[in-house]
């Protein structure tokens, strides 16, 4: 079985920082491939949700997407066409102005959502209304936007989410 992984990185961050390259090796120890697109010349977020799409993720039989703050908008939009095998949210940015989609076609038993307590940028009020909404799990750490104070804790998450939707 061929499986992806794709990592979509935050609207400042970059596709080999030191979160995209953690998620990396806990996919490839799983047998994934790795693919963490570059959206930094694209700032608009459903943009680069058309620009997941045309990766080359249809030539997998199992695809996860892990997305973190802007990215994990991207991972949820580009959703309802990938259908994925499971969805990892981290510091989701839901429910922001300049963010058209406002409902996302999700694997709700496949989801897992982590936020910071302490995020200034993401509301964790928009977490919790993601989350409620769609029945799906959310983890809240006390970390801030970047969730790097936690970053071994949600890898050991991710780990085990790759062990639960097999």
């Amino acid at each position: 079985m061929k499986k992806l992984l794709i990592y979509s990185h935050g609207k400042d961050s970059l596709p080999g920082g030191e979160k995209a390259l953690a998620f990396a090796k806990a996919a490839e120890s799983q047998g994934y491939r790795f693919e963490s697109p570059d959206y930094r010349a694209q700032p608009d977020p459903d943009r680069r949700a058309d620009q997941l799409l045309a990766t080359g993720w249809r030539n997998f039989d199992r695809v996860v997407l892990v997305g973190s703050s802007m990215g994990a908008y991207v991972s949820a939009v580009a959703a309802e066409t990938v259908k994925p095998a499971g969805l990892f949210l981290l510091a989701p940015a839901f429910y922001l102005p300049g963010y058209r989609q406002t409902a996302f076609t999700i694997p709700p038993d496949k989801t897992w959502v982590y936020h910071g307590w302490r995020d200034e940028i993401v509301p964790p009020e928009h977490a919790w209304r993601f989350c409620r909404e769609y029945r799906v799990r959310l983890t809240m750490v006390d970390a801030d936007h970047r969730l790097m104070g936690e970053l071994p804790f949600i890898i050991q998450e991710f780990e085990r989410f790759l062990r639960t939707i097999s």
